[in-house]
């Protein structure tokens, strides 16, 4: 018996349950299982914190598909016009996600609910135990990786991307992060269809919000920027804030990134592997990001660059919310000014490795953000 069907079957066992939906979660965790076997060199805490990844999120879908089931009438929820944060990673999207979360009137996806949407969050139901089990895994986290700490912020509480939400298809950007999966990094490149995945997202969207008063979704994910045609059949009214900074800047922080992570999980890491790999994935995602604002959809978009986000937070988010047509009343710019004095406070200057440690030589990938910087400068001062 192979990795996926001990998951699935440990999955019925936990919960007790058989029904995962549609069958689109298949062939990810198919790939992803198989590439963590034949390719990926996890260490001993790797293979035990995959494995309960994985695991996790197969009962959690169980989960969430039993909720359905006892209560059909969630999916008359209605998502209206999420706000939905993209760009390379780097680009200060985390400052400006908390930034957001600090709205009162707007709904963020939380760190503990993305690990674990059941039971929906207006039940109560083991809402202290999921609590404990996000700020242990964010303790972990810090120990086990200091590094990874410093680089991006976050808290059980605190919003959080939607990888884990489209992990729940097993098509998300973050499991190479994780290890080495270069069979499985290709195909969610090359040939992945996540239509489904952001169907899924709506799915479990609508379950956390159901019995809670609406309002309006602030995401963020800057794999967005990958698959965006197949988002916009799920959110075909949402609006996007995207932040831009210098790829050649960007490509030596996400490798860094990417590289304090494996560093968890795995004794070996291929520090030009991650540089590789990085380059093609956001350089490509930006081709299909252009594309897509060119398709039509341009004036959905609203721009922040890294450096006016760094000089002028507030000053910035008061210019998205005239953009959305929504107030920033006086306890969301406090707020604000709270989060970002206290994290000024404990925030340190990042310093990278050289790029030549991720074999990335800058002056050769400029070349492939070409396009995509001449637009940004445009994007950003209008």
């Amino acid at each position: 018996m192979g990795l996926q069907d001990e998951l699935l079957d440990e999955a019925r066992a936990e919960t007790g349950l058989t029904d995962f939906g549609d069958d689109s979660f298949r062939e990810g965790l198919e790939r992803l299982t198989r590439s963590l076997e034949t390719e990926a060199r996890l260490n001993t805490t790797g293979q035990a914190v995959l494995r309960k990844l994985l695991g996790g999120l197969l009962s959690q879908r169980l989960q969430v598909e039993d909720w359905y089931r006892r209560h059909p009438e969630i999916d008359d929820e209605a998502i209206v016009a999420p706000l939905i944060g993209l760009g390379l990673p780097r680009t200060g999207s985390t400052a400006l996600s908390f930034l957001l979360a600090e709205d009162p009137r707007a709904r963020s996806l939380r760190t503990w609910e993305a690990s674990q949407p059941c039971p929906p969050p207006s039940t109560g139901d083991g809402l202290d135990s999921r609590l404990d089990d996000s700020r242990s895994d964010a303790e972990f986290r810090a120990t086990s990786s200091p590094r990874r700490a410093k680089l991006v912020p976050a808290s059980a509480t605190g919003p959080t991307e939607c990888h884990g939400l489209l992990a729940l298809d097993f098509k998300a950007h973050y499991f190479q992060a994780f290890a080495y999966v270069p069979s499985y990094s290709k195909w969610l490149l090359e040939s992945a269809d996540l239509t489904t995945s952001y169907r899924y997202e709506l799915r479990v969207l609508k379950l956390l919000q159901w019995g809670s008063p609406a309002q309006p979704w602030r995401l963020k994910c800057p794999a967005h920027l990958l698959f965006l045609a197949q988002l916009d059949e799920a959110f075909p009214d949402a609006r996007f804030v995207m932040t831009h900074r210098d790829p050649a800047e960007v490509m030596v922080s996400s490798a860094d990134l990417y590289a304090a992570v494996a560093r968890s999980y795995c004794d070996e890491i291929d520090l030009r592997y991650l540089g590789a790999l990085n380059v093609e994935h956001w350089s490509v995602g930006m081709e299909r990001a252009l594309a897509f604002r060119d398709s039509g959809a341009d004036g959905r978009f609203y721009d922040i660059d890294f450096r006016a986000m760094q000089r002028r937070p507030l000053e910035e988010v008061r210019g998205l919310y005239a953009w959305l047509g929504e107030p920033v009343t006086e306890e969301f710019e406090a707020g604000m000014a709270r989060w970002w004095r206290e994290n000024a406070e404990k925030r340190e200057a990042n310093v990278h490795p050289e790029p030549a440690t991720f074999g990335i030589d800058i002056d050769g990938i400029r070349p492939l953000f070409a396009d995509y910087t001449a637009r940004a400068a445009r994007w950003a001062a209008r």
